[in-house]
């Protein structure tokens, strides 16, 4: 067999098909859950805290310095960025998590349920065959 079948026949597996639809799916739930945070949750919370936004919260440990003279020059000094810690931007990041572990938290737990009473469901009872039906009712006759 070649290399390109092989590979062909492990790629149109219905598991690796159903893995490729559930990543392209989560990265399209990620977009609304972003969005959700963002958007919705994130607004009244900052209102809550007398208007502030999570996103922009940091902890600067260098300032940004702004370029010094011509470039080319002797005394040219290059800009340098800001470095700091965003950790409001950390905290937006533990909101979008946790609404996306509670969401399929709900998910697997409707799944399950759904699958709980489909196995406790009885087993539809099969119909007597007609040639056990005629054993039976002569066995009882000849009880009697």
């Amino acid at each position: 067999m070649s290399v390109f079948k092989e590979f062909r026949e492990f790629a149109l597996k219905g598991n690796v098909v159903d893995l490729a639809v559930g990543v392209i799916i989560g990265a399209a739930f990620g977009t609304i859950v972003s969005s959700l945070v963002d958007d919705i949750v994130m607004p009244p919370i900052g209102l809550l805290l007398a208007g502030i936004d999570f996103s922009t919260l940091k902890l600067v440990l260098k300032e940004a310095t702004a370029a010094v003279g011509a470039e080319g020059a002797a005394n040219h000094v290059p800009a340098a960025p800001e470095v700091a810690i965003n950790y409001g931007k950390f905290i937006n990041s533990a909101i979008k998590f946790a609404i996306v572990a509670w969401v399929l938290f709900l998910v697997v737990k409707g799944m399950n349920a759904m699958k709980r009473k489909e196995e406790a469901k009885p087993a539809p009872v099969a119909e007597t065959p007609p040639d056990i039906k005629l054993l039976t009712e002569i066995r009882d006759l000849l009880k009697k």
